[in-house]
């Protein structure tokens, strides 16, 4: 791979992903498989402005030593450093890069039961800091390839050509080819085109139908909007926290949820693959839950909290999206949820709502966006897929036909 085109990936992500404002600290969170990017992406930090960059590393190999042979009430305790750090993030605001790489099966193995309970216990500490900082900072999630994914990816190619190979998929998908500052600006701009169009609508609900036996109704929130493509600060500052994004997403209203759904691509879940499953669904809540390989794990994730069962996001991609165009499983679901229409048990976007600046945390639970610990996607599109819309008067709009956008 060209050091130029790695480069030109990293100021992407610097400049359209997180836009770095002058003076601004950036926190970089990174596996050990790409140390030559990340100093790359350091210095695209720097080169944007940043005040000061700093990276802290993640081995899901340590994780499992952690898990393994720590007492669970030592996994479960937040340190006074770790406070500190939140703390200072609260009160700073640096911008956010998450850089994955793992192994899709990284944590296989692991004590789920154990390691849960200090994921659970970790994120009540950390939700009042999160909470605070909600739509206050820029954030980015990117890919870079690790020897252990992209063997998954492609078993039969030597480490170094199976890396290469993935590169190569990544910029592709990401758009991050050629001009990639400049297609990012085309392609926000049709997502928001999408999303006015949708939003003109004033929708209700939706219904979800496909050849799979996916049958669900999922209520809307009125007033709430769509959105997709780059995002912006309650200051105004403009960031794409995804890259790659197809999306165009709304938050659904909280309980209201009706039917069942099929997974259309595996879900990686805490290092570890979800396959074949379905959720079910009635009064708003998943109450039934089938899968052919970790359906424990699924069960896990839903009763993370007393919300984690509810919906947080209904996000649209066409059949015709440069991932699912593709052909590939990527094992991550920064991509994969990019291939197809995906639903989120859990959290939801409290942006979606206008003004909710001028609301509490409680007033827009009420008001139906759902407040949990989690927010995990999971992918349910495909060729067969048509979604009808409904209006506040009751008309039916189509929106997707045969997995495609039906406008």
């Amino acid at each position: 791979m060209k050091k130029s085109e790695l480069r030109n990936y990293a100021a992407l992500i610097a400049r359209k992903g997180g836009n770095i404002q002058k003076g601004q600290e950036v926190v970089i969170r990174a596996g050990l498989d790409q140390p030559e990017f990340v100093q790359m992406l350091v210095e695209e930090c720097y080169r944007a402005g940043a005040g000061k960059v700093m990276v802290e590393w993640n081995y899901d190999a340590l994780a499992r030593l952690h898990v393994r042979y720590q007492k669970e009430k030592t996994l479960c305790k937040t340190e006074d450093w770790e406070l500190a750090r939140l703390t200072h993030r609260r009160d700073t605001l640096p911008v956010m890069i998450h850089l994955e790489s793992e192994d899709p099966d990284g944590l296989k193995g692991i004590n789920q039961k154990k390691y849960m309970k200090a994921i659970q216990a970790k994120s009540l500490v950390a939700k009042p800091y999160r909470d605070a900082m909600e739509n206050k900072y820029q954030w980015c999630i990117a890919g870079v390839p690790g020897e252990a994914w992209a063997k998954k990816m492609y078993p039969h190619l030597r480490k170094s050509q199976a890396v290469e190979q993935l590169w190569r998929d990544i910029l592709r998908v990401s758009r991050a080819e050629g001009d990639a500052v400049a297609n990012w600006t085309e392609h926000n701009a049709d997502l928001r085109a999408r999303c006015d169009h949708l939003n003109a609508l004033k929708l209700r609900k939706l219904h979800y139908t496909a050849a799979n036996g996916t049958d669900l109704t999922v209520g809307l929130i009125p007033g709430a909007v769509f959105a997709g493509g780059s995002e912006k600060t309650r200051s105004g500052v403009e960031f794409n926290p995804n890259i790659p994004s197809e999306e165009v997403f709304t938050s659904p209203k909280a309980g209201e949820a009706e039917g069942i759904v099929y997974a259309t691509r595996p879900l990686s879940y805490m290092g570890q693959l979800i396959e074949d499953f379905s959720v079910r669904f009635e009064g708003g809540r998943a109450v039934e839950v089938h899968a052919g390989r970790n359906e424990e794990l699924l069960k896990a994730a839903i009763a993370m909290d007393p919300n984690a069962a509810m919906l947080g996001e209904c996000a649209l991609i066409p059949a015709s999206s440069p991932i699912s165009q593709s052909g590939l499983l990527f094992y991550s679901t920064l991509y994969d949820e990019n291939a197809s229409c995906h639903l989120a048990l859990g959290a939801g976007f409290n942006e979606c709502y206008p003004g909710y600046e001028k609301y509490s945390k409680a007033e827009l639970q009420e008001i139906g966006i759902n407040d949990s610990l989690i927010h995990e996607d999971f992918m349910i599109g495909c060729e067969s897929m048509d979604i009808d819309g409904y209006t506040e008067d009751g008309q039916c709009v189509p929106i997707f036909r045969h997995g495609e956008w039906a406008f």
